[in-house]
C-alpha cells in the first residue's frame, strides 16, 4: 500500500505547485481523508476543462506538475493530477487505464478515427476506509450541464466511473469495454500502443512517441 503514497517520476507531488493547489483544497473543511478526497475529485474535476483532443506522447508532459500548468485537460491529466493532491495527503491513490465507448463529446474522434471508442480513459482508484473505490473526474460542470448530462458525483465510498445515460435516462452516454488495470506510474509506451491498435491513422499518419497528437491537425 506505501508504494500508493510514495512520489514518483510522474507523480511529483513535492513540486511547488501541487503543494498549492493540496493546500488550496486542505483549507476546505476537510476533517478526515474521506472528506479531503471528496474535495479534490470536485476541484480536479471542474477546474480542468475535460478536452480529449490532444494527447501528448512525449514523456516530461506527464509529469503533475506540468499538467496543472494546462487550461484543460483529457481524462487521464485528470487522475494524474488528482493522484500527485492526494499522495500529498499520504491518501493511496493509482492510475486506472481503460476502453470506453463514449456517446456524447467525441465528434472530432469520429470524424478523424471512425470511431467513439476512447482509448485510454483514465480513472483513479483511491484507498478510503479500508477499500479501494473508483472515480472518474473527467467531465467538468459546465460540461455535463452542456451535454444534458448529469454530474458525477463522488461520495467516498462507492465506485463513480461513468454517467450510463443523459438526463432524460434515454440516451446512452458512457460504457465500459475493457479495463486495462491500474498503475503506479504513467505507461506511455503502452498507452500509445493500445491508440495504435485501436487508431489505424495515428500510425499512416506518421506520429510517433516524442510527438503531439493534435486532432485539430490530423
Amino acid at each position: 500500500m506505501e508504494q500508493y503514497t510514495q512520489e514518483t517520476y510522474h507523480f511529483d507531488f513535492s513540486n511547488e505547485k501541487i503543494q498549492y493547489f493540496h493546500a488550496l483544497i486542505k483549507n476546505k473543511n476537510t476533517s478526515s481523508n474521506k472528506e479531503f478526497a471528496i474535495k479534490a475529485y470536485e476541484y480536479v474535476r471542474d477546474n480542468w476543462p475535460y478536452y480529449p483532443y490532444r494527447f501528448s506522447l512525449i514523456n516530461e508532459d506527464w509529469r503533475s506538475s506540468e499538467l496543472v500548468t494546462n487550461k484543460s485537460g483529457h481524462c487521464i491529466d485528470k487522475v494524474i493530477i488528482l493522484i500527485a493532491i492526494l499522495r500529498v495527503e499520504k491518501i493511496p491513490a493509482r492510475l486506472g487505464l481503460a476502453k470506453v465507448k463514449n456517446h456524447i463529446a467525441v465528434d472530432q474522434i469520429v470524424e478523424k478515427f471512425g470511431s467513439d471508442v476512447l482509448v485510454p480513459h483514465g480513472y483513479i482508484e483511491i484507498y478510503l476506509d479500508n477499500k479501494w473505490v473508483k472515480a472518474t473526474p473527467a467531465f467538468n460542470k459546465e460540461l455535463c450541464e452542456l451535454l444534458n448530462v448529469k454530474v458525477l458525483e463522488f461520495d467516498g465510498e462507492n465506485d463513480s466511473i461513468f454517467q450510463e445515460f443523459d438526463q432524460t435516462g434515454s440516451n446512452a452516454f458512457m460504457e465500459y469495454l475493457e479495463d486495462y488495470g491500474t498503475f503506479n506510474e504513467v505507461p506511455l509506451p503502452y498507452m500509445f500502443q493500445l491508440m495504435q491498435e485501436h487508431y489505424p491513422r495515428i500510425t499512416t499518419s506518421g506520429i510517433t512517441l516524442g510527438s503531439i497528437l493534435n486532432l485539430s491537425k490530423l
